[in-house]
């Protein structure tokens, strides 16, 4: 596998932690009445999301660069 695409997968996985963590620090503080703990989670989801979303963007990249190497490996 090479590196774009082993960062790519790292960053979908770092970011769904990031978003289970971020859902179960707000659903504590929705049942402790913690605003902070409510914020904090939403925060986490945020940046959860958008760490899936690079390392989406980065396996389309990847994709797109191998097709364009194959394609020009078949002249």
């Amino acid at each position: 596998m090479d590196d774009l695409k082993r960062k790519s997968m790292e960053q979908q996985v770092k970011g769904a932690a990031k978003d289970a963590k971020g859902r179960i620090k707000e659903a504590a503080g929705d049942l402790a009445g913690r605003e902070d703990w409510q914020a904090e989670g939403q925060m986490d989801q945020m940046e959860g999301n958008i760490r899936k979303g690079v390392g989406r963007a980065g396996e389309r990249l990847n994709d797109v660069v191998d097709d364009a190497t194959d394609d020009r490996d078949d002249r």
